[in-house]
């Protein structure tokens, strides 16, 4: 158990979690230094020490999630990392929306920052390398066409829906909101169930052409002899999720925490240097919504590194569990969250999109639709996604 603990919890982790909440505690205790406007000096010093923990933190999150990703098997482990980032992410919106001043759009801007990056940027980067790297890859079309339907549905309750029936500034009725928190909710869980349940084996990896089909032509002889090899293959078969969860308990557990505690700071700092980016973007005069834009990609990080990494290795369909899987998991957890705290708070949630907005994310959709209903995906899908949010970064300062 000792030796086990000791593989896990290591020199270098620990190292980690001191960085990262040493950095961040420091800079609580600095809050009246850094508060704007921040001198010059201290801005860019302090920029580059936050940037600098976070990566030596994501590498630790990637680290882990990819320790958890070969125990559990995908969808499981892909599963793990994506709901930990989403839930401190919509934590983090929670407590803006909780905290002084007016942050009617938080939500909305966020949301939409995580949908382009994930389906623009960090997809097209994947198919990029991946495509590069090993030619066409072949993904399971039923379980990513499962994640591209719930995308839709969702996209849609979000960011078109409010400005068709709620209130002139692009917000749901108070009536409204109810049905829309149910049946997002409940589509939601209802995924989950389906994905880490009956319909697990579609969101694992495809099969390598050729191994599934046997020939026509082969002898009665060969028949046997496969199907002795096949009833081979099932006595060694891989262990249920139950199975592990029992048999490595301490290690999946442990991993877990360790995770999740890794990936605190960098929500922690990544709030903290909004004030910072904010102040020095406007002495630049670049737009406000580009810091959040910045935080949204440094908050999604540890993710992108581990889609990065599984794209280099030929294992697309995990990709999709991590990017696909992330978007649904920020829209199905953030926009019920936010609506039920606009409730009982009295805020008004401003979820409608500007039309721009709006264009680019639809045609990213149909692009994903297009491209993924597709048997094998290429890196030429690849270089569209990353056109697309090219041209969603030149929006942003339209």
């Amino acid at each position: 158990m000792t030796a086990a603990l000791r593989s896990i919890i290591t020199p270098t982790a620990i190292l980690r979690l001191v960085l990262g909440w040493g950095v961040f505690i420091a800079l609580q205790f600095m809050g009246s230094l850094l508060a704007p406007p921040v001198p010059l000096p201290l801005l860019v010093t302090a920029l580059i020490v936050i940037i600098a923990v976070i990566l030596i933190c994501a590498f630790g999150v990637v680290t882990e999630a990819e320790h958890l990703a070969n125990r559990l098997g995908d969808p499981y482990g892909s599963l793990v990392l994506t709901i930990s980032i989403c839930l401190i992410e919509v934590i983090l919106i929670a407590a803006v929306l909780l905290g002084p001043g007016d942050h009617a759009t938080i939500a909305r801007d966020s949301v939409m920052a995580v949908s382009m990056i994930i389906l623009g940027a960090v997809v097209g980067l994947c198919l990029l390398v991946g495509g590069l790297r090993h030619g066409a890859l072949t993904h399971n079309r039923t379980g990513v066409s499962n994640y591209l339907v719930m995308i839709v549905v969702f996209a849609a309750l979000a960011f078109a829906v409010p400005a068709l029936i709620g209130t002139p500034d692009g917000a749901y009725e108070i009536w409204q909101e109810v049905p829309i928190i149910v049946v997002t909710v409940g589509a939601y869980a209802f995924f989950l169930y389906r994905q880490m349940g009956p319909q697990a084996h579609e969101f694992t990896e495809a099969a390598p052409v050729g191994v599934a089909t046997a020939s026509a032509s082969s002898t009665a002889e060969t028949m046997q002899s496969a199907s002795t090899e096949a009833a081979d293959q099932a006595d060694d078969a891989p262990q249920g999720i139950v199975e592990i969860l029992s048999t490595h308990r301490v290690e999946i557990v442990v991993r877990l925490v360790l995770l999740v505690a890794t990936v605190l700071p960098i929500v922690l700092l990544s709030h903290d240097m909004a004030s910072l980016l904010d102040d020095g973007l406007g002495r630049l005069g670049a737009p406000v919504a580009l810091s959040g834009v910045v935080i949204a990609m440094i908050v999604f990080l540890p993710e992108t590194l581990t889609s990065l990494r599984a794209a280099w290795n030929g294992e697309i369909q995990r990709v999709s569990n991590l990017c696909h899987g992330a978007q649904v998991s920020t829209v199905g957890l953030t926009i019920p969250t936010v609506l039920v705290i606009g409730m009982l708070t009295d805020q008004p949630i401003v979820l409608a999109e500007s039309p721009i907005n709006l264009a680019l994310l639809a045609i990213t959709l149909l692009v994903s639709v297009i491209g993924f209903s597709a048997k094998k995906v290429t890196a030429v899908q690849g270089a569209a996604h990353l056109i697309i949010f090219v041209v969603f970064g030149l929006a942003l300062f339209a």
